[in-house]
């Protein structure tokens, strides 16, 4: 279970990197360097600018929400083997 949260959060987090790399730092759509003019002649600078907020705001939810449940399930493991030391 934890091994799939972990390689869900990767995931997620590479989706956040390139939806973060491909706006246009000063706003109005998709960047041109990734094929931006493109995209912003098909949706419209608006619809694109939209779109990708949306998915930004949306992935960081879903890591915000996977880092919790993951920190959820592996601080729930306690390890009872041990002894204390004075026994």
């Amino acid at each position: 279970m934890t091994t799939f949260l972990i390689v869900l959060i990767g995931i997620v987090s590479a989706l956040l990197i390139l939806a973060i790399l491909i706006q246009n730092p000063k706003g109005g759509g998709i960047d041109s360097t990734f094929g931006g003019q493109g995209a912003n002649q098909l949706f419209g600078v608006a619809r694109s600018t939209d779109f990708i907020e949306k998915l930004t705001w949306g992935l960081i939810a879903a890591l915000f929400i996977l880092c919790i449940i993951t920190a959820m399930t592996v601080g729930g493991a306690v390890d009872t083997t041990t002894t204390p030391v004075g026994q």
